[in-house]
């Protein structure tokens, strides 16, 4: 009886070798698939901040449809929410919500209109994740097309 006893509490757990292998696989598994996986969420982040660009100048579509005109650099993507002085025919708000959009690093879309690059009506951009504040050409920008 006192055998049995015995013999069913060294059964019963892990040997500190066995877990100290297990932390170590376990590392080297961490070690090895993190840092791919942080490459891909950052270019995940940047598809996003593309495809959030593109609906808002949908938005700013809609909006030159109902007024004759995209929003000037000064209204800024405000007059998506809020109607603009002077503008009759605004039928917004154009987006949901009363904050204004952000890109996925956290920080507020640049807006100019007219636009500083040559085929373009208007410059959307996003700073990246870096928040370049500069102009639509600079590095680390994310712009309309």
């Amino acid at each position: 009886m006192i055998c049995r006893a015995r013999t069913r509490r060294r059964e019963a757990g892990f040997t500190l070798l066995e877990i100290l292998v297990v932390v170590a696989i376990l590392g080297l598994l961490i070690g090895l698939v993190a840092p791919r996986v942080l490459r891909l969420l950052g270019g995940a982040k940047v598809s996003i901040a593309h495809q959030a660009i593109e609906r808002l100048g949908s938005t700013l579509d809609i909006y030159k449809l109902d007024t004759g005109s995209y929003p000037s650099t000064e209204q800024g993507l405000a007059a998506l929410l809020q109607r603009p002085a002077g503008i009759a025919t605004w039928n917004g708000p154009y987006l949901q919500g009363d904050n204004m959009p952000v890109d996925p690093w956290n920080h507020g879309y640049v807006y100019r209109q007219p636009s500083g690059r040559q085929g373009h009506e208007y410059d959307l951009c996003s700073g990246g994740p870096n928040g370049a504040n500069g102009d639509p050409g600079a590095e680390g920008m994310i712009c309309n097309d």
